[in-house]
């Protein structure tokens, strides 16, 4: 079935990118979309066609939990660290929902469920995307994500634990069927998202990951997936992004690793990639500038498949935790999608979110906050003429 769906800074840091980058302007190609996404809705067809015409003209950013919560502060009456220190909302909001399929009132993240739906359709009626993934309770064993056993051919149709992921999935489909709005015809629709399921499955760090499930069952899950929601729920609403972790992928051979369980053309919309590993994580201990030409290798590849295939592509999670770097924004993230025609093919880039420090007892956010030493960098690069932030953004959805 198908699924719905310049500028160069002068530093040494950047020197090494002059093969690609070359200090000047680079443009894509015109992209070209094909098909419209079938069946959708009116709105999500739109979504599609909006994202496709920015494909390499804008890079649109994105924050998980972005209103919930922040470094100071816990459920403000529609507050982001992304707009107090920049002044504009984000253009791409991510939501996790991961506690949803045991019925809790809260997310694995203590976010309220029903709050999250209220920001959900507050981001969309400001225009924003909106993003969805799910680190979901292991069906067999009742155990979190993290907990990594074979157990996926027990959820796949056939397996003695089927009924119970269709339970999960039914969760889902009721939470994603209270989001609508009334359209400019007078009807209501669902809401468009962006749904990033059984997303890092390279890694071996969930338990349908890599190691734990064979490449054939992990199909056999995602497509089961795609079909159930769509064709027992009808949520046509949704576009598929499929992201596996940079870290376990060799840049010599990106696209055997990249493609390792891919589900399909007819199954996905968004060739996604989660990489914090080019970004500074801390179990990289290779020098920044050698970063930066991995992301700039990285990211262009996965633009050369998304070409190939015609297909949506994003960074769709990633980001530097506590932004060590205070020029990470302009110095380390956005070089990386400037250098080649095929990175700037990628329409958005989501970084986790800003725990808040009182109630988690830590320090961990990927978004400045207003006084940490990255924030007059953040507003460089939201004031660059290739990013997009929420006050920037077309009307996605017309």
């Amino acid at each position: 079935m198908n699924t719905l769906l310049s500028w160069c800074r002068p530093t040494a840091l950047l020197f090494s990118l002059a093969l690609v980058c070359a200090c000047s302007p680079v443009k894509t190609s015109t992209p070209d979309p094909g098909d419209e996404v079938r069946p959708a809705t009116d709105a999500a067809q739109a979504l599609h066609r909006s994202l496709w015409s920015l494909t390499g003209e804008a890079l649109l950013f994105g924050h998980q939990d972005s209103l919930a919560y922040g470094v100071n502060w816990f459920a403000d009456d529609f507050r982001s660290d992304v707009h107090d220190t920049t002044g504009a909302f984000p253009a791409v909001y991510g939501w996790e929902l991961g506690d949803l399929e045991l019925g809790h009132e809260e997310n694995l993240d203590g976010v309220n469920f029903e709050r999250m739906q209220a920001w959900i359709r507050a981001g969309f009626q400001q225009g924003s995307v909106i993003t969805l993934s799910w680190h979901m309770t292991n069906p067999v064993s009742g155990e979190n994500a993290w907990v990594a056993r074979p157990t996926v051919h027990e959820i796949i149709p056939g397996g003695k634990y089927h009924e119970r992921l269709k339970t999960y999935l039914d969760s889902f489909a009721s939470f994603v069927r209270e989001l609508t709005f009334i359209d400019d015809a007078g009807q209501r629709q669902l809401i468009p998202m962006i749904f990033r399921p059984w997303h890092e499955h390279n890694g071996d760090w969930f338990w349908w990951g890599k190691g734990h499930t064979s490449e054939s069952d992990y199909i056999a899950l995602w497509r089961f997936t795609v079909d159930y929601l769509h064709d027992e729920h009808g949520l046509t609403n949704l576009l598929y992004a499929y992201s596996p972790d940079r870290s376990r992928i060799e840049l010599d051979h990106f696209e055997r690793d990249y493609l390792h369980g891919y589900p399909g053309d007819d199954y996905v919309d968004i060739l996604g990639l989660d990489n914090y590993w080019d970004l500074g994580h801390p179990s990289n201990n290779t020098p920044a500038q050698q970063q930066l030409t991995a992301l700039v290798q990285s990211l262009d590849a996965l633009g050369r498949i998304a070409e190939q295939r015609q297909k949506l592509t994003a960074l769709t999670e990633g980001g530097q935790d506590t932004l060590s770097d205070a020029h990470f924004f302009t110095e380390r993230f956005l070089p990386g999608f400037l250098a080649t025609d095929n990175t700037r093919r990628m329409v958005y880039a989501l970084v986790w979110r800003n725990a808040n420090r009182e109630k988690e007892g830590r320090d961990h956010f990927y978004a400045p906050y207003p006084g940490h030493p990255a924030d007059a960098d953040f507003v460089k690069f939201y004031q660059h003429p290739f990013t997009r932030f929420n006050d920037g953004l077309p009307a996605l959805y017309q």
